[in-house]
Protein backbone atom coordinates (compact mmCIF):
# COMPACT_ATOMS: atom_id res chain seq x y z
CA UNK A 1 0.00 0.00 0.00
CA UNK A 2 1.52 3.30 -0.97
CA UNK A 3 2.80 5.67 1.73
CA UNK A 4 0.83 8.78 2.75
CA UNK A 5 1.28 11.46 0.12
CA UNK A 6 3.25 14.55 1.22
CA UNK A 7 1.84 16.82 -1.87
CA UNK A 8 -0.72 19.78 -1.09
CA UNK A 9 -3.85 18.66 -0.11
CA UNK A 10 -5.36 21.81 -1.37
CA UNK A 11 -7.64 21.04 -4.35
CA UNK A 12 -6.53 22.75 -7.31
CA UNK A 13 -10.05 23.49 -9.40
CA UNK A 14 -10.68 25.09 -12.93
CA UNK A 15 -13.99 28.04 -12.83
CA UNK A 16 -15.66 24.93 -14.35
CA UNK A 17 -15.33 22.19 -11.93
CA UNK A 18 -16.35 25.07 -8.70
CA UNK A 19 -19.29 25.77 -10.99
CA UNK A 20 -20.33 21.81 -11.39
CA UNK A 21 -19.33 21.42 -7.85
CA UNK A 22 -21.57 24.18 -6.32
CA UNK A 23 -24.44 23.08 -8.49
CA UNK A 24 -24.04 19.28 -7.94
CA UNK A 25 -22.11 18.07 -5.28
CA UNK A 26 -21.51 20.46 -2.30
CA UNK A 27 -23.73 19.99 0.37
CA UNK A 28 -26.44 22.25 1.37
CA UNK A 29 -28.65 23.33 3.95
CA UNK A 30 -32.31 23.70 4.46
CA UNK A 31 -32.29 27.16 2.55
CA UNK A 32 -30.35 25.74 -0.19
CA UNK A 33 -27.22 27.63 0.89
CA UNK A 34 -23.47 25.75 0.14
CA UNK A 35 -22.04 25.01 3.20
CA UNK A 36 -19.34 22.47 2.03
CA UNK A 37 -16.16 23.17 0.41
CA UNK A 38 -14.50 21.06 -2.65
CA UNK A 39 -11.51 19.93 0.15
CA UNK A 40 -14.28 19.28 2.78
CA UNK A 41 -16.47 17.06 -0.28
CA UNK A 42 -13.33 14.96 -0.68
CA UNK A 43 -12.70 14.21 3.49
CA UNK A 44 -16.16 13.71 3.99
CA UNK A 45 -15.86 11.25 0.61
CA UNK A 46 -12.70 9.67 2.01
CA UNK A 47 -13.77 9.34 5.56
CA UNK A 48 -16.35 7.45 4.80
CA UNK A 49 -15.06 4.86 2.59
CA UNK A 50 -12.50 4.31 4.76
CA UNK A 51 -14.80 2.84 7.54
CA UNK A 52 -15.65 0.16 5.09
CA UNK A 53 -12.50 -1.33 7.16
CA UNK A 54 -14.12 -1.59 10.33
CA UNK A 55 -16.38 -4.15 8.81
CA UNK A 56 -12.97 -6.87 8.46
CA UNK A 57 -10.76 -8.35 10.46
CA UNK A 58 -7.83 -6.53 12.13
CA UNK A 59 -5.64 -8.35 10.23
CA UNK A 60 -7.54 -7.39 7.02
CA UNK A 61 -7.64 -3.52 7.97
CA UNK A 62 -5.67 -1.13 6.44
CA UNK A 63 -4.90 2.45 8.49
CA UNK A 64 -4.63 5.84 7.58
CA UNK A 65 -7.18 5.23 4.51
CA UNK A 66 -8.63 8.45 5.15
CA UNK A 67 -6.05 10.47 4.62
CA UNK A 68 -4.56 8.17 1.35
CA UNK A 69 -8.41 8.44 -0.22
CA UNK A 70 -8.52 12.20 0.32
CA UNK A 71 -5.09 12.79 -1.05
CA UNK A 72 -6.01 10.34 -3.82
CA UNK A 73 -9.40 12.60 -4.96
CA UNK A 74 -7.90 15.88 -4.04
CA UNK A 75 -5.11 15.56 -6.23
CA UNK A 76 -7.32 15.14 -9.08
CA UNK A 77 -5.64 11.50 -9.70
CA UNK A 78 -8.58 9.25 -8.92
CA UNK A 79 -12.30 10.15 -8.93
CA UNK A 80 -15.57 7.89 -7.83
CA UNK A 81 -18.67 8.36 -9.53
CA UNK A 82 -20.61 10.95 -9.04
CA UNK A 83 -23.18 9.39 -6.72
CA UNK A 84 -20.68 8.53 -4.44
CA UNK A 85 -19.05 12.25 -4.45
CA UNK A 86 -22.50 13.73 -3.71
CA UNK A 87 -23.88 10.95 -0.98
CA UNK A 88 -20.87 9.26 0.63
CA UNK A 89 -21.38 10.72 4.26
CA UNK A 90 -24.64 11.84 3.49
CA UNK A 91 -28.25 10.49 4.99
CA UNK A 92 -28.90 9.58 1.51
CA UNK A 93 -26.01 7.31 1.29
CA UNK A 94 -26.27 5.23 -2.58
CA UNK A 95 -22.89 5.36 -4.07
CA UNK A 96 -23.49 3.29 -6.97
CA UNK A 97 -24.43 4.71 -10.34
CA UNK A 98 -25.24 1.78 -12.53
CA UNK A 99 -28.18 -0.44 -12.11
CA UNK A 100 -30.10 -2.69 -14.42
CA UNK A 101 -33.46 -3.90 -13.70
CA UNK A 102 -35.73 -6.67 -15.24
CA UNK A 103 -38.75 -6.56 -16.58
CA UNK A 104 -40.73 -9.63 -17.32
CA UNK A 105 -43.64 -10.56 -19.65
CA UNK A 106 -46.74 -9.58 -16.72
CA UNK A 107 -48.12 -6.36 -16.11
CA UNK A 108 -46.91 -6.58 -12.66
CA UNK A 109 -43.15 -6.80 -13.35
CA UNK A 110 -43.51 -4.13 -15.61
CA UNK A 111 -44.89 -2.05 -13.14
CA UNK A 112 -42.63 -3.18 -10.08
CA UNK A 113 -40.08 -2.29 -13.22
CA UNK A 114 -41.52 1.20 -13.31
CA UNK A 115 -41.48 2.18 -9.46
CA UNK A 116 -38.08 0.76 -9.01
CA UNK A 117 -36.84 2.50 -11.70
CA UNK A 118 -38.34 5.80 -9.84
CA UNK A 119 -36.86 4.61 -6.71
CA UNK A 120 -33.27 4.29 -7.85
CA UNK A 121 -33.65 8.04 -9.92
CA UNK A 122 -34.11 9.42 -7.07
CA UNK A 123 -31.30 8.25 -5.20
CA UNK A 124 -29.28 8.99 -7.79
CA UNK A 125 -28.64 6.06 -10.23
CA UNK A 126 -29.46 5.48 -13.73
CA UNK A 127 -31.27 2.64 -14.96
CA UNK A 128 -30.94 0.10 -17.75
CA UNK A 129 -33.64 -2.20 -19.01
CA UNK A 130 -34.24 -5.33 -21.68
CA UNK A 131 -37.74 -5.28 -23.10
CA UNK A 132 -37.18 -8.31 -24.94
CA UNK A 133 -39.26 -10.20 -22.81
CA UNK A 134 -42.23 -8.44 -23.26
CA UNK A 135 -44.67 -10.07 -26.09
CA UNK A 136 -44.80 -8.08 -29.31
CA UNK A 137 -47.69 -5.48 -30.15
CA UNK A 138 -50.94 -7.38 -30.95
CA UNK A 139 -50.01 -10.22 -29.89
CA UNK A 140 -53.07 -12.10 -27.64
CA UNK A 141 -53.02 -12.11 -24.16
CA UNK A 142 -54.92 -14.95 -22.56
CA UNK A 143 -56.11 -13.81 -19.61
CA UNK A 144 -57.80 -11.47 -20.86
CA UNK A 145 -58.76 -11.98 -24.21
CA UNK A 146 -57.12 -8.45 -24.86
CA UNK A 147 -54.02 -7.60 -27.58
CA UNK A 148 -50.81 -6.76 -25.61
CA UNK A 149 -49.67 -2.98 -26.63
CA UNK A 150 -46.08 -4.45 -26.94
CA UNK A 151 -42.61 -3.21 -25.41
CA UNK A 152 -42.51 0.23 -27.74
CA UNK A 153 -45.86 1.22 -26.04
CA UNK A 154 -44.92 0.38 -22.36
CA UNK A 155 -41.63 2.02 -22.64
CA UNK A 156 -43.24 5.47 -22.37
CA UNK A 157 -43.92 4.75 -19.41
CA UNK A 158 -40.46 4.10 -18.01
CA UNK A 159 -39.70 7.84 -20.04
CA UNK A 160 -43.12 9.95 -18.31
CA UNK A 161 -42.00 8.38 -14.65
CA UNK A 162 -38.51 10.02 -15.77
CA UNK A 163 -39.92 13.17 -16.32
CA UNK A 164 -41.14 13.14 -13.12
CA UNK A 165 -38.21 11.39 -10.81
CA UNK A 166 -35.63 14.18 -10.12
CA UNK A 167 -32.22 12.76 -9.04
CA UNK A 168 -31.41 13.53 -5.70
CA UNK A 169 -32.78 17.29 -6.44
CA UNK A 170 -29.98 17.20 -8.73
CA UNK A 171 -29.40 16.19 -12.03
CA UNK A 172 -32.49 13.75 -14.33
CA UNK A 173 -32.66 10.24 -14.79
CA UNK A 174 -31.28 8.80 -17.17
CA UNK A 175 -32.21 5.51 -19.10
CA UNK A 176 -30.72 2.47 -21.31
CA UNK A 177 -33.74 0.33 -23.87
CA UNK A 178 -32.50 -2.65 -25.15
CA UNK A 179 -34.74 -4.52 -27.82
CA UNK A 180 -33.10 -7.80 -29.61
CA UNK A 181 -32.76 -7.61 -33.08
CA UNK A 182 -35.00 -10.83 -33.35
CA UNK A 183 -37.95 -9.32 -31.41
CA UNK A 184 -40.84 -8.54 -34.23
CA UNK A 185 -40.88 -5.26 -33.07
CA UNK A 186 -37.36 -4.60 -33.77
CA UNK A 187 -38.68 -2.20 -36.39
CA UNK A 188 -40.75 0.50 -34.56
CA UNK A 189 -38.25 0.36 -31.86
CA UNK A 190 -35.69 1.53 -34.62
CA UNK A 191 -37.96 4.11 -35.64
CA UNK A 192 -38.88 5.32 -32.28
CA UNK A 193 -36.87 8.15 -31.54
CA UNK A 194 -36.92 9.97 -35.09
CA UNK A 195 -39.35 12.54 -34.05
CA UNK A 196 -38.07 14.91 -32.16
CA UNK A 197 -38.88 14.87 -28.55
CA UNK A 198 -39.48 11.67 -28.33
CA UNK A 199 -37.95 9.15 -25.23
CA UNK A 200 -36.22 12.18 -24.48
CA UNK A 201 -35.27 10.29 -21.23
CA UNK A 202 -33.72 6.92 -23.01
CA UNK A 203 -30.92 5.62 -24.73
CA UNK A 204 -31.47 3.11 -27.08
CA UNK A 205 -29.78 -0.01 -28.41
CA UNK A 206 -31.04 -2.72 -30.46
CA UNK A 207 -29.31 -5.64 -29.22
CA UNK A 208 -27.42 -7.31 -31.87
CA UNK A 209 -26.48 -11.39 -32.28
CA UNK A 210 -24.08 -13.44 -33.44
CA UNK A 211 -26.75 -15.04 -36.07
CA UNK A 212 -28.03 -11.45 -36.91
CA UNK A 213 -24.65 -10.58 -37.73
CA UNK A 214 -23.83 -13.64 -40.02
CA UNK A 215 -27.18 -13.31 -42.05
CA UNK A 216 -25.98 -9.77 -42.50
CA UNK A 217 -22.90 -10.77 -44.50
CA UNK A 218 -24.42 -13.46 -46.26
CA UNK A 219 -27.73 -11.70 -47.09
CA UNK A 220 -30.08 -13.80 -45.92
CA UNK A 221 -33.59 -13.56 -43.85
CA UNK A 222 -33.48 -14.07 -40.26
CA UNK A 223 -36.45 -15.06 -37.85
CA UNK A 224 -38.37 -12.61 -35.40
CA UNK A 225 -39.38 -15.06 -32.52
CA UNK A 226 -42.20 -14.14 -29.82
CA UNK A 227 -40.52 -14.04 -26.64
CA UNK A 228 -43.94 -15.08 -25.13
CA UNK A 229 -43.90 -18.15 -27.33
CA UNK A 230 -40.29 -19.17 -28.11
CA UNK A 231 -41.84 -19.78 -31.93
CA UNK A 232 -40.98 -17.94 -34.97
CA UNK A 233 -43.25 -15.91 -36.50
CA UNK A 234 -41.85 -14.08 -39.60
CA UNK A 235 -38.52 -13.90 -40.98
CA UNK A 236 -37.00 -10.43 -42.64
CA UNK A 237 -34.09 -9.79 -44.74
CA UNK A 238 -30.98 -9.15 -42.46
CA UNK A 239 -30.40 -6.38 -44.82
CA UNK A 240 -33.45 -4.79 -44.64
CA UNK A 241 -33.19 -4.12 -40.87
CA UNK A 242 -29.61 -3.47 -40.37
CA UNK A 243 -30.18 -0.51 -43.50
CA UNK A 244 -33.24 0.74 -41.31
CA UNK A 245 -30.77 0.84 -38.19
CA UNK A 246 -28.16 2.57 -40.05
CA UNK A 247 -29.96 5.19 -41.32
CA UNK A 248 -32.03 6.05 -38.00
CA UNK A 249 -28.43 6.42 -35.94
CA UNK A 250 -26.99 8.59 -39.24
CA UNK A 251 -30.32 10.35 -38.61
CA UNK A 252 -30.45 11.17 -34.75
CA UNK A 253 -27.52 9.22 -33.38
CA UNK A 254 -29.82 6.55 -32.21
CA UNK A 255 -30.23 3.25 -31.75
CA UNK A 256 -26.71 2.47 -30.67
CA UNK A 257 -25.81 -1.09 -30.51
CA UNK A 258 -24.77 -3.97 -28.58
CA UNK A 259 -23.69 -7.39 -29.22
CA UNK A 260 -25.16 -9.43 -27.15
CA UNK A 261 -23.31 -12.61 -27.75
CA UNK A 262 -20.34 -10.60 -27.72
CA UNK A 263 -21.36 -9.93 -24.10
CA UNK A 264 -21.87 -13.08 -22.78
CA UNK A 265 -19.01 -14.69 -23.95
CA UNK A 266 -17.36 -12.32 -21.84
CA UNK A 267 -20.14 -12.54 -18.57
CA UNK A 268 -17.98 -13.60 -15.51
CA UNK A 269 -20.66 -15.80 -13.82
CA UNK A 270 -22.66 -17.42 -16.56
CA UNK A 271 -23.96 -19.75 -14.36
CA UNK A 272 -26.45 -16.68 -12.48
CA UNK A 273 -27.78 -16.06 -16.09
CA UNK A 274 -27.49 -14.39 -19.47
CA UNK A 275 -26.60 -10.68 -19.02
CA UNK A 276 -29.29 -8.71 -21.60
CA UNK A 277 -29.05 -5.35 -20.40
CA UNK A 278 -26.07 -2.98 -19.74
CA UNK A 279 -26.15 0.90 -17.83
CA UNK A 280 -27.59 3.94 -19.86
CA UNK A 281 -23.77 4.90 -21.37
CA UNK A 282 -23.50 1.38 -21.98
CA UNK A 283 -20.31 0.25 -20.82
CA UNK A 284 -21.40 -2.00 -17.88
CA UNK A 285 -23.25 -4.98 -19.14
CA UNK A 286 -24.96 -6.64 -15.75
CA UNK A 287 -27.56 -8.78 -14.52
CA UNK A 288 -30.88 -8.41 -13.75
CA UNK A 289 -30.82 -6.05 -10.10
CA UNK A 290 -27.10 -5.52 -10.08
CA UNK A 291 -25.58 -2.34 -9.51
CA UNK A 292 -22.31 -1.18 -10.45
CA UNK A 293 -20.04 1.30 -8.71
CA UNK A 294 -17.63 3.02 -11.21
CA UNK A 295 -14.19 4.89 -10.57
CA UNK A 296 -11.58 6.74 -13.11
CA UNK A 297 -7.88 7.62 -13.11
CA UNK A 298 -7.22 10.89 -14.60
CA UNK A 299 -3.96 9.80 -16.77
CA UNK A 300 -2.45 12.99 -17.02
CA UNK A 301 -1.76 13.40 -13.45
CA UNK A 302 1.10 10.36 -14.33
CA UNK A 303 3.15 12.38 -16.35
CA UNK A 304 7.02 12.83 -15.90
CA UNK A 305 9.57 15.00 -18.02
CA UNK A 306 12.53 13.42 -19.24
CA UNK A 307 14.83 14.84 -21.53
CA UNK A 308 12.80 17.76 -22.19
CA UNK A 309 9.99 15.15 -23.18
CA UNK A 310 6.78 13.91 -21.51
CA UNK A 311 6.67 10.46 -20.38
CA UNK A 312 4.17 8.01 -18.07
CA UNK A 313 5.18 7.46 -15.05
CA UNK A 314 4.14 3.69 -14.71
CA UNK A 315 5.85 3.46 -11.09
CA UNK A 316 3.62 5.84 -9.73
CA UNK A 317 0.36 4.55 -11.77
CA UNK A 318 1.51 1.15 -9.95
CA UNK A 319 1.13 2.91 -6.64
CA UNK A 320 -2.42 4.09 -6.79
CA UNK A 321 -4.35 1.36 -8.98
CA UNK A 322 -4.27 -0.73 -5.41
CA UNK A 323 -5.57 2.36 -3.51
CA UNK A 324 -8.32 2.66 -6.22
CA UNK A 325 -9.75 -0.36 -5.98
CA UNK A 326 -9.60 -0.97 -2.46
CA UNK A 327 -11.51 2.54 -2.44
CA UNK A 328 -14.70 1.05 -4.93
CA UNK A 329 -14.26 -2.33 -2.98
CA UNK A 330 -14.81 -0.28 -0.04
CA UNK A 331 -17.54 1.50 -1.83
CA UNK A 332 -19.99 -1.19 -1.93
CA UNK A 333 -19.35 -2.06 1.68
CA UNK A 334 -20.80 1.67 2.54
CA UNK A 335 -23.77 1.90 -0.18
CA UNK A 336 -27.09 1.50 1.17
CA UNK A 337 -28.89 0.06 -2.05
CA UNK A 338 -32.39 1.54 -2.70
CA UNK A 339 -33.94 -2.38 -2.94
CA UNK A 340 -32.55 -5.32 -1.30
CA UNK A 341 -33.09 -7.59 -4.23
CA UNK A 342 -29.89 -4.68 -5.21
CA UNK A 343 -28.27 -5.12 -2.46
CA UNK A 344 -28.35 -8.98 -2.91
CA UNK A 345 -27.44 -9.17 -6.91
CA UNK A 346 -24.52 -6.47 -6.27
CA UNK A 347 -22.65 -8.13 -3.37
CA UNK A 348 -22.72 -12.00 -4.58
CA UNK A 349 -20.92 -10.27 -7.48
CA UNK A 350 -19.05 -7.31 -6.06
CA UNK A 351 -18.54 -5.61 -9.73
CA UNK A 352 -16.28 -2.51 -9.91
CA UNK A 353 -15.30 -0.74 -13.15
CA UNK A 354 -12.06 1.19 -12.71
CA UNK A 355 -11.25 3.08 -15.91
CA UNK A 356 -9.71 6.43 -17.19
CA UNK A 357 -10.07 9.58 -18.18
CA UNK A 358 -7.77 12.47 -19.94
CA UNK A 359 -6.58 10.33 -22.06
CA UNK A 360 -6.66 12.59 -25.33
CA UNK A 361 -4.78 15.19 -23.07
CA UNK A 362 -2.15 12.29 -21.87
CA UNK A 363 -1.38 11.99 -26.00
CA UNK A 364 -1.04 15.70 -26.64
CA UNK A 365 1.49 15.68 -23.97
CA UNK A 366 3.38 12.95 -25.41
CA UNK A 367 3.26 14.61 -28.76
CA UNK A 368 1.45 11.65 -30.30
CA UNK A 369 -2.15 12.31 -32.35
CA UNK A 370 -4.84 10.30 -31.59
CA UNK A 371 -5.27 9.00 -34.96
CA UNK A 372 -1.98 7.30 -35.36
CA UNK A 373 -0.75 3.53 -34.45
CA UNK A 374 1.20 4.82 -32.15
CA UNK A 375 -1.38 6.46 -30.19
CA UNK A 376 -2.97 2.53 -30.34
CA UNK A 377 -0.10 1.23 -28.96
CA UNK A 378 -0.02 3.66 -26.14
CA UNK A 379 -3.58 2.51 -25.34
CA UNK A 380 -2.80 -0.88 -25.36
CA UNK A 381 -0.19 -0.32 -22.99
CA UNK A 382 -1.56 1.49 -20.52
CA UNK A 383 -4.85 0.14 -20.47
CA UNK A 384 -2.96 -3.41 -20.70
CA UNK A 385 -0.87 -1.90 -17.00
CA UNK A 386 -3.64 -0.79 -15.63
CA UNK A 387 -5.81 -4.04 -16.33
CA UNK A 388 -2.90 -5.97 -14.69
CA UNK A 389 -2.35 -4.18 -11.68
CA UNK A 390 -5.86 -3.90 -10.88
CA UNK A 391 -6.48 -7.46 -11.32
CA UNK A 392 -3.66 -8.08 -9.32
CA UNK A 393 -5.66 -5.44 -6.30
CA UNK A 394 -8.56 -7.57 -7.05
CA UNK A 395 -6.67 -10.92 -6.11
CA UNK A 396 -4.86 -9.53 -3.02
CA UNK A 397 -8.32 -8.65 -1.82
CA UNK A 398 -9.39 -11.82 -2.09
CA UNK A 399 -6.88 -13.24 0.70
CA UNK A 400 -7.57 -10.34 3.03
CA UNK A 401 -11.53 -10.53 2.23
CA UNK A 402 -12.47 -13.47 0.25
CA UNK A 403 -13.37 -14.03 -3.28
CA UNK A 404 -17.09 -12.68 -4.16
CA UNK A 405 -19.89 -15.09 -3.38
CA UNK A 406 -20.85 -16.46 -6.75
CA UNK A 407 -17.11 -17.20 -7.20
CA UNK A 408 -18.09 -21.02 -7.34
CA UNK A 409 -18.62 -22.08 -10.63
CA UNK A 410 -18.13 -18.87 -12.06
CA UNK A 411 -15.79 -18.41 -15.32
CA UNK A 412 -13.22 -16.87 -13.13
CA UNK A 413 -13.12 -20.25 -11.00
CA UNK A 414 -11.62 -21.80 -14.25
CA UNK A 415 -9.39 -19.64 -15.85
CA UNK A 416 -8.11 -16.55 -13.53
CA UNK A 417 -6.43 -16.40 -10.10
CA UNK A 418 -9.35 -16.02 -7.06
CA UNK A 419 -10.10 -11.96 -7.25
CA UNK A 420 -12.43 -9.84 -4.66
CA UNK A 421 -14.45 -8.82 -7.80
CA UNK A 422 -16.54 -10.44 -10.68
CA UNK A 423 -15.37 -7.19 -13.11
CA UNK A 424 -12.38 -4.71 -12.23
CA UNK A 425 -11.95 -2.56 -15.15
CA UNK A 426 -14.11 -0.74 -16.98
CA UNK A 427 -14.21 2.58 -19.74
CA UNK A 428 -16.79 5.09 -18.45
CA UNK A 429 -17.84 8.14 -19.90
CA UNK A 430 -16.62 10.22 -17.47
CA UNK A 431 -18.73 13.32 -18.55
CA UNK A 432 -19.27 15.71 -15.53
CA UNK A 433 -15.81 14.18 -13.16
CA UNK A 434 -13.70 14.78 -16.32
CA UNK A 435 -14.71 18.53 -15.69
CA UNK A 436 -14.18 18.04 -12.48
CA UNK A 437 -10.54 16.88 -13.30
CA UNK A 438 -10.43 19.50 -15.57
CA UNK A 439 -9.08 16.69 -18.23
CA UNK A 440 -10.54 15.03 -21.47
CA UNK A 441 -13.66 13.24 -21.10
CA UNK A 442 -13.03 8.90 -20.71
CA UNK A 443 -10.77 7.81 -23.60
CA UNK A 444 -12.66 10.47 -25.86
CA UNK A 445 -10.49 12.30 -28.85
CA UNK A 446 -11.00 16.36 -28.36
CA UNK A 447 -14.53 17.55 -29.40
CA UNK A 448 -12.76 20.67 -30.53
CA UNK A 449 -10.40 23.62 -28.93
CA UNK A 450 -13.37 25.66 -27.81
CA UNK A 451 -15.94 24.16 -26.49
CA UNK A 452 -19.33 24.51 -25.07
CA UNK A 453 -20.85 21.79 -22.67
CA UNK A 454 -24.37 21.88 -21.24
CA UNK A 455 -24.15 20.29 -17.85
CA UNK A 456 -27.31 19.80 -15.75
CA UNK A 457 -29.57 20.93 -18.03
CA UNK A 458 -29.21 24.48 -18.34
CA UNK A 459 -25.47 24.84 -17.39
CA UNK A 460 -23.45 26.20 -20.01
CA UNK A 461 -19.62 25.54 -19.68
CA UNK A 462 -17.48 27.32 -21.94
CA UNK A 463 -13.47 26.27 -22.29
CA UNK A 464 -10.65 26.41 -24.57
CA UNK A 465 -8.00 23.76 -24.22
CA UNK A 466 -5.67 25.19 -22.07
CA UNK A 467 -2.10 23.39 -23.75
CA UNK A 468 -3.33 24.80 -27.00
CA UNK A 469 -3.72 28.05 -25.59
CA UNK A 470 -0.30 27.29 -24.11
CA UNK A 471 1.17 26.15 -27.43
CA UNK A 472 -0.44 29.02 -29.38
CA UNK A 473 1.04 31.96 -26.99
CA UNK A 474 4.58 30.40 -27.12
CA UNK A 475 4.80 30.32 -30.75
CA UNK A 476 3.46 33.82 -30.96
CA UNK A 477 0.08 32.77 -32.98
CA UNK A 478 -2.29 36.16 -33.40
CA UNK A 479 -4.45 35.43 -30.42
CA UNK A 480 -7.64 37.36 -31.56
CA UNK A 481 -7.37 35.53 -35.09
CA UNK A 482 -7.94 32.66 -32.67
CA UNK A 483 -11.00 33.59 -30.92
CA UNK A 484 -13.25 34.34 -33.74
CA UNK A 485 -12.42 31.57 -35.56
CA UNK A 486 -11.93 28.23 -32.70
CA UNK A 487 -15.59 28.22 -31.99
CA UNK A 488 -16.83 28.45 -35.80
CA UNK A 489 -15.78 24.39 -36.59
CA UNK A 490 -14.71 21.48 -34.72
CA UNK A 491 -11.99 20.76 -36.86
CA UNK A 492 -9.26 23.24 -36.99
CA UNK A 493 -7.22 21.88 -40.24
CA UNK A 494 -8.68 24.66 -42.01
CA UNK A 495 -6.90 27.34 -40.63
CA UNK A 496 -3.83 27.84 -42.15
CA UNK A 497 -2.53 30.21 -40.05
CA UNK A 498 -2.07 27.67 -36.71
CA UNK A 499 1.20 25.75 -38.22
CA UNK A 500 0.97 22.17 -39.74
CA UNK A 501 2.33 20.09 -36.61
CA UNK A 502 0.19 21.98 -34.15
CA UNK A 503 -3.02 21.93 -36.14
CA UNK A 504 -1.83 17.52 -36.59
CA UNK A 505 -1.43 17.05 -32.73
CA UNK A 506 -4.78 18.92 -31.97
CA UNK A 507 -6.48 16.80 -34.18
CA UNK A 508 -10.50 16.24 -32.80
CA UNK A 509 -13.23 13.49 -33.25
CA UNK A 510 -14.26 15.18 -36.43
CA UNK A 511 -10.99 14.88 -37.97
CA UNK A 512 -10.66 11.17 -37.30
CA UNK A 513 -11.69 7.94 -39.64
CA UNK A 514 -14.70 6.55 -38.18
CA UNK A 515 -12.48 3.13 -38.48
CA UNK A 516 -9.90 4.65 -36.21
CA UNK A 517 -12.58 5.26 -33.64
CA UNK A 518 -13.51 2.17 -33.59
CA UNK A 519 -9.80 0.33 -33.44
CA UNK A 520 -9.93 2.72 -30.40
CA UNK A 521 -12.33 1.11 -28.56
CA UNK A 522 -11.35 -1.94 -29.31
CA UNK A 523 -8.27 -2.08 -27.90
CA UNK A 524 -9.43 -0.55 -25.15
CA UNK A 525 -11.98 -3.54 -24.81
CA UNK A 526 -9.39 -5.90 -24.78
CA UNK A 527 -8.60 -4.92 -21.47
CA UNK A 528 -11.75 -3.93 -19.82
CA UNK A 529 -13.27 -6.81 -17.87
CA UNK A 530 -16.89 -4.73 -18.62
CA UNK A 531 -17.30 -2.58 -21.63
CA UNK A 532 -16.19 0.53 -23.19
CA UNK A 533 -18.47 3.98 -23.37
CA UNK A 534 -17.64 5.73 -26.69
CA UNK A 535 -18.98 7.95 -28.90
CA UNK A 536 -17.94 7.60 -32.72
CA UNK A 537 -18.55 11.18 -33.38
CA UNK A 538 -18.91 11.93 -37.45
CA UNK A 539 -19.13 15.21 -39.10
CA UNK A 540 -21.72 16.61 -40.18
CA UNK A 541 -21.44 15.21 -44.18
CA UNK A 542 -20.98 11.88 -42.88
CA UNK A 543 -23.19 9.37 -45.06
CA UNK A 544 -25.02 6.30 -44.17
CA UNK A 545 -22.42 4.24 -45.35
CA UNK A 546 -19.51 5.08 -42.48
CA UNK A 547 -22.23 4.40 -39.78
CA UNK A 548 -22.45 0.96 -41.32
CA UNK A 549 -18.86 0.00 -41.51
CA UNK A 550 -18.70 0.97 -38.16
CA UNK A 551 -21.12 -1.03 -36.53
CA UNK A 552 -19.78 -3.93 -38.64
CA UNK A 553 -15.74 -3.51 -37.80
CA UNK A 554 -16.90 -2.92 -34.52
CA UNK A 555 -18.53 -6.60 -34.32
CA UNK A 556 -15.60 -8.22 -35.90
CA UNK A 557 -13.35 -6.53 -33.68
CA UNK A 558 -14.44 -7.74 -30.06
CA UNK A 559 -16.58 -4.54 -29.60
CA UNK A 560 -19.44 -4.74 -26.92
CA UNK A 561 -21.33 -2.51 -28.40
CA UNK A 562 -21.10 1.17 -30.20
CA UNK A 563 -22.83 4.34 -30.51
CA UNK A 564 -22.42 7.20 -33.45
CA UNK A 565 -23.43 10.45 -33.41
CA UNK A 566 -23.19 12.79 -36.81
CA UNK A 567 -22.61 16.61 -35.51
CA UNK A 568 -25.71 18.66 -36.52
CA UNK A 569 -28.13 15.36 -36.51
CA UNK A 570 -30.06 16.59 -33.31
CA UNK A 571 -31.75 20.31 -31.98
CA UNK A 572 -29.88 19.50 -28.59
CA UNK A 573 -26.48 18.83 -28.28
CA UNK A 574 -24.38 18.27 -24.67
CA UNK A 575 -21.15 19.11 -27.14
CA UNK A 576 -20.94 22.24 -29.53
CA UNK A 577 -18.22 24.40 -30.28
CA UNK A 578 -18.25 28.16 -29.36
CA UNK A 579 -16.62 31.47 -29.37
CA UNK A 580 -14.61 32.11 -26.52
CA UNK A 581 -14.51 35.19 -25.13
CA UNK A 582 -11.04 35.18 -23.56
CA UNK A 583 -7.86 34.35 -24.35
Amino acid sequence: MTPPSTRPRIPRLSRNALTVLRGRYLAKNAAGAIVETPAQLFRRVARDIAQAERAYPARARHTGLAGRFYDLMATLEFLPNSPTLMNAGRALQQLSACFVLPVDDSLESIFDAVKYQAVIHQSGGGTGFSFSRLRPHADRVATTSGIASGPVSFMQVFNTATDVIKQGGTRRGANMGILRVDHPDVLDFIALKQQPGAMTNFNLSVGLTDAFMRALERRRTYALVNPHTGKPVRRLPATLVFDRLVQAAWKSGEPGVVFLDTINRANPTPQLGAIEATNPCGEQPLLAYESCTLGSINVTRFLTRQRNRHTIDYDRLADIIPLSVRFLDNVLDRTQFPLPAIAEHTLRTRKIGLGIMGFADLLIHLGIPYDTDKALRIADRLMGFIETHAHSASAALAKERGVFPSYRNSRLQRTHTPRRNATVTTIAPTGTISIIADCSAGIEPLYGISVARTVMEDIRLESLHPEFLRQARARQLPLAFLRRELGRSESIQHLSRIPRDLRRLFVTAHDIDPAHHVRMQAVFQRHSDSGVSKTINLPSNARPADVARAFVLAHELGCKGLTVFRSGSRDHQVLACTHVQSC
